[in-house]
């Protein structure tokens, strides 16, 4: 068996996941009654961060996602209730 290299690795970004998670978020936050730059306030996270997340131009950590569950006090499995996109 040919051992992996780093050059043979392959980044993981799946956009159209991360754009389901997005509007996920997006919508729970207003559903909860969250502005942006409260949700960032009460996290602990930037408000750009929080921008990047729901405009899909960042793959959040588990560890950002399970801030986000914990500050907008919503079960973990709320967050990923979407269907995954193809």
């Amino acid at each position: 068996m040919k051992s992996m290299q780093k050059s043979d690795r392959k980044l993981v970004f799946d956009q159209k996941g991360i754009e389901a998670f997005a509007e996920q978020l997006k919508k729970i936050r207003l559903k909860e009654g969250y502005t942006q730059s409260q949700l960032a306030f009460e996290s602990g996270l930037s408000l750009s961060q929080i921008a990047r997340i729901e405009t899909a131009r960042i793959n959040p950590t588990l560890s950002t996602v399970f801030t986000l569950a914990r500050t907008l006090d919503v079960p973990l499995m709320d967050l990923f209730d979407f269907e995954l996109p193809e």
